[in-house]
């Protein structure tokens, strides 16, 4: 396992979409450890594959929920419902958050690191993680979901609250 380099937004390769994954090897189990272990060292939420510029629809998430990370291949949304406004960041987009609007609640098809399919549903954190990820796979930033970014003013106070 290791720690992989993130893209930033500079790079044109974000915007590109992923293909799906089709082989469900040793390869592929690879990248998603190292991609949970570069996930952790970042303090994030979640990380897509492209964004370690692999060109594969494969995402971990972990929210910090006590359940562990999950990882998601080729996945789909198949409901949203609801709205919500999170601050939203991105670990290929550093320093910089903003206000979103995002889906309150969302049910999502994947493939674990086997090929087996399987759903769940999440809210708040989880809904929006979800649909950032899902977004990356097709060159997609969160940037376009902004409703109004945070000045530097709004988020040295809330780090400075913070501790």
């Amino acid at each position: 396992m290791a720690i992989r380099n993130i893209i930033t937004d500079e790079d044109p390769f974000l915007h590109k979409k992923c293909r799906p994954v089709v082989k469900f090897d040793k390869r592929l189990w690879t990248l998603l450890d190292d991609m949970a272990d570069t996930l952790r060292e970042e303090n994030g939420v979640g990380l897509a594959a492209i964004q370690v510029g692999i060109l594969r629809r494969a995402v971990v998430i972990d929210i910090g929920d006590g359940r562990g990370g999950r990882e998601l291949i080729n996945p789909v949304i198949l409901e949203k419902s609801g709205e919500q406004e999170p601050m939203e960041g991105c670990l290929s987009i550093p320093g910089k958050w903003g206000i979103t609007k995002r889906p309150k609640h969302v049910k999502v098809r994947a493939q674990d690191r086997n090929g087996k399919f399987f759903e769940y549903e999440g809210e708040d954190l989880l809904a929006t993680a979800s649909c950032h990820e899902i977004d990356h796979l097709d060159g997609i930033l969160f940037l376009t979901h902004v409703i109004r970014m945070l000045t530097k003013e709004e988020l040295e106070h809330m780090n400075s609250s913070e501790g």
